[in-house]
């Protein structure tokens, strides 16, 4: 164990933990009642956190572990389909945008699901958007569970099971007492970190590989397939880069945790400055961690776990402390990701099926001691789920996003624009999408991709075709903003 990188960790923990505190004081002073502060920060968000949260939130253990593991393994060809990522935020706060905001605020919405129970008007609508939140999300907290524990296992030499153990406890922690507004401020605070630790450490495996065109020609010399666009193996198609869009671009406006955040911004110039600014961010820790990835390659060749390159190149190649201060960076990655599931699957619990349907009037008193051990059990849980982990972090992330976005990207799409979609059509759209994802999913892994596609673009187009035709078949109604 390395003294010299472990105290800049814990440096880093020691201020996320302070504003962890600060923002459980603010829960206490705020004047919008506990459960809006806790879940949506008092939809007080400026555009520079709102930038920031939104990358933080999405860039996760995938971007900081998996990404540039994938890289590492497959070449060019997986670097130039991550660039399909840069326009996450832009679409998520260009399609949903004012509008959003604004429905949210009219209705009163803390959640998701609080939009899509007033828009739709309808018990089955909530609970299949409440277990669909619940099981893929599950998949993607234990894909950033693991992620954390991986790293400081690489970083103290602790076993897997201790290191994770440290990860939970510490995001627990200031997620439970701060709610919404810890994790957002927070992720702005871990944003800046990635953005510096990306920069770094590019820097440094450039250097140690002898420049670019040196590395490329290691690259060239082991296997010329890694500077191809079509992957190690030559498998990656035209088809399915071109479709893995539809799953890290413009579906990721149906993801649960990006949606909630174009819900709690402060204002019109906010969402603007977002994004700006989540764009450019974006962009450039998607290119750079996986160049980062594939550039490591010549240096440590052979490594078995391809999501501890970054942690193994950091250490091998940059003094104790700056690979500290770097890995800082993933570690922050994956906490303001796991932080913000957290809340968001915490809040489905609470809000939209306690709340709703078992004890709508409970006191603020019993929904804060509600929300507090909801969030501490769902960590637990996912502790547990973490124990025994895939080899790559990213295919699990990737299953879980696919599996949200075929659920609720045109309920909540066709939900704001147009008016004669209805209940019908949003239940048979969500149980399409969900039986469909699922299944595909399962045919692909078995058989190889269907039509060459990533699993998630034919449940996607199924589920708007079931969203259209029983909205206008069953009954036909026109719904009034």
């Amino acid at each position: 164990m390395n003294i010299q990188v472990i105290i800049p960790m814990i440096i880093f923990l020691g201020i996320i933990f302070f504003i962890g505190y600060w923002s459980s004081r603010k829960i206490g002073s705020s004047t919008g009642g506990f459960l809006q502060e806790y879940f949506l920060g008092g939809r007080e968000l400026g555009g520079f956190v709102l930038a920031m949260t939104m990358v933080a939130t999405y860039g996760s253990a995938s971007s900081f572990l998996g990404g540039p593991g994938t890289a590492y393994t497959m070449g060019f060809g997986w670097v130039l389909l991550a660039m399909t990522q840069v326009v996450t935020g832009y679409f998520v706060l260009l399609i949903l945008g004012k509008k959003f905001a604004i429905l949210a605020r009219r209705y009163n919405a803390i959640t998701l699901i609080d939009f899509l129970k007033v828009r739709y008007n309808s018990t089955a609508v909530v609970l299949l958007s409440a277990i669909s939140m619940i099981i893929f999300l599950f998949s993607a907290m234990t894909a950033q569970w693991v992620g954390g524990g991986r790293l400081i296992e690489s970083l103290t030499g602790m076993k897997y099971t201790t290191a994770l153990f440290i990860f939970a406890v510490s995001v627990l922690v200031y997620v439970v007492i701060g709610g919404f507004r810890a994790v957002a401020v927070t992720d702005a605070v871990q944003g800046g970190v990635m953005v510096i630790g990306t920069l770094v450490l590019l820097i440094a495996v450039i250097i140690a590989g002898g420049g670019v065109p040196n590395i490329m020609q290691d690259l060239l010399a082991e296997n010329p397939n890694l500077v191809t666009p079509y992957g190690n193996e030559g498998n990656l198609s035209a088809a399915y880069v071109s479709s893995f869009w539809i799953l890290v671009g413009v579906g990721v406006v149906g993801l649960p945790q990006m949606a909630v955040r174009a819900m709690s911004y402060k204002n019109t110039r906010s969402m603007h400055r977002a994004l700006v600014i989540g764009t450019i961010v974006t962009g450039f820790i998607m290119l750079n961690m996986h160049l980062i990835g594939i550039f490591a390659r010549p240096i440590l060749p052979g490594i078995e776990v391809a999501d501890t390159v970054i942690p193994l190149v950091a250490l091998k190649i940059l003094p104790a402390w700056l690979a500290g201060v770097v890995l800082a960076a993933p570690l922050a990655a994956i906490m303001s990701t796991v932080d913000s599931l957290l809340i968001l699957v915490s809040s489905s619990i609470v809000k939209d099926v306690y709340m709703n349907y078992m004890n709508p009037h409970a006191s603020e008193k019993t929904v804060k001691r509600l929300s507090f051990g909801v969030t501490t059990v769902l960590g637990s849980i996912v502790f547990l789920l973490a124990l025994n982990p895939p080899d790559l972090l990213i295919f699990l992330n990737l299953f879980a996003f696919g599996g949200l976005e075929a659920a609720f990207i045109w309920p909540v799409v066709l939900g704001l624009y147009w008016s004669y979609g209805n209940k019908y059509g949003a239940i048979a759209s969500m149980f399409t999408g969900i039986v469909s994802y699922i299944i595909i999913h399962f045919y692909n892994a078995a058989y190889g991709n269907l039509f060459g596609m990533h699993t998630v673009v034919v449940p996607v187009v199924l589920s708007l075709m079931a969203y259209i035709a029983f909205s206008l078949l069953i009954k036909k109604t026109k719904y009034v903003y």
